[in-house]
């Protein structure tokens, strides 16, 4: 599992974000680019006069804009790196044609998400404040690793109580990873996490798992930019957290962790065609979309760890995702180790036919 946060690092940084984030609900004729430093920039404008301090752009925020304007996306990031001024040509025509509110979230003086005037904001705070103390409170619980990304907030907390051997000395514990994007890039999300003790693998399980949607009532514009500081725990959500509790106390389950660690058993007595190792990690690989540098370090991996079998390379992938420098991207990996994992017989025989 690739190293993070410490709970205590991640929770001085969600008190300081709190602190500096910034909400307004915008209407899209009063946004347009500006070119400072060969970098656009998006300003909000009144008659002319600034409401708000231009704001430089995350990677999210310049892909949702370009999603809302229409413009394709390959495009929009050759104008954005070769020529800005085309870019802000382009999008300001394209706000000026529209008259719609949306909600633009700011942090750190950067525009890091543009969205759906729908959108419904449950912050990393409101999440790690539901969660933390259920976690708490859990006998035998551990904070593995933590992570905050532009992206997402990462919570995987390992339960040293709960382990079992695939097979003699390799032990595997259960887990739970607790995921949120505050810039409309996946909903709240509570999984089970399988980790395993012999090189510090993390495997998240991704067919069980406890989600809500960033989507609620529309939001109506005041006489202020600014979307005042609200309760984001109306009715609705304060029962959704009671659920999520409720989620974390039972995702631990011993029931499910030993129908994986079964799996694992499974897997590791169904070998892979020894004659044709690289080409069966090619096509795993393209199945599973992998990258070709990422399929480098799988292999790599496999070899090292001279088990040859499908839970072998199911390893050989979490194992790499410690060596990905993007904590997302790893994180996503962790997932994809276990979805090789669980592919069905009848296709890891074709890849296994296939490569010989």
């Amino acid at each position: 599992m690739k190293t993070g946060l410490t709970i205590q690092q991640m929770a001085q940084e969600l008190l300081r974000q709190s602190k500096a984030k910034q909400d307004y609900l915008v209407n899209t004729g009063s946004l347009s680019l500006s070119v400072t430093s060969d970098a656009p920039q998006l300003r909000v404008t009144e008659n002319g006069l600034d409401k708000i301090t231009p704001l430089d752009i995350r990677q999210t925020a310049h892909r949702q804009l370009g999603t809302y304007l229409g413009i394709p996306q390959k495009y929009y990031e050759l104008m954005r790196t070769d020529a800005p001024e085309l870019l802000a040509y382009n999008a300001n025509y394209w706000f000026s044609q529209k008259n719609e509110l949306r909600t633009l979230r700011t942090m750190d003086g950067c525009a890091r998400a543009f969205l759906s005037n729908r959108y419904r904001r449950i912050d990393n705070l409101d999440i790690a404040g539901i969660v933390l103390p259920v976690l708490q409170e859990m006998e035998g619980m551990h904070f593995e690793s933590c992570q905050l990304t532009d992206s997402r907030m990462y919570i995987k907390v390992v339960n040293t109580r709960l382990e079992a051997e695939v097979v003699p000395g390799d032990i595997v514990q259960s887990g739970i990873i607790i995921s949120n994007s505050e810039v409309g890039l996946g909903s709240v999300s509570i999984q089970p996490l399988v980790y395993r003790l012999v090189c510090s693998n993390g495997m998240v399980v991704n067919d069980a798992q406890t989600r809500r949607n960033h989507v609620g009532r529309v939001n109506e514009a005041s006489e202020n930019y600014q979307l005042y500081s609200e309760k984001t725990l109306e009715a609705d959500d304060k029962a959704f957290a009671m659920k999520i509790q409720d989620t974390v106390r039972a995702v631990v389950d011993e029931v499910r962790f030993t129908r994986v660690v079964n799996m694992m058993r499974e897997a590791k007595d169904a070998p892979m065609n020894t004659a044709a190792v690289p080409d069966i990690v090619k096509l795993v690989s393209k199945d599973f979309h992998i990258t070709d540098d990422e399929s480098s370090g799988v292999l790599q991996r496999l070899i090292e760890g001279n088990d040859l079998t499908l839970y072998g390379l199911s390893n050989a992938v979490t194992r790499h995702s410690q060596d990905v420098k993007d904590y997302d991207r790893a994180t996503a990996l962790e997932g994809i180790g276990y979805n090789i994992l669980s592919m069905p017989t009848r296709q890891w025989s074709r890849i296994n036919q296939m490569a010989a």
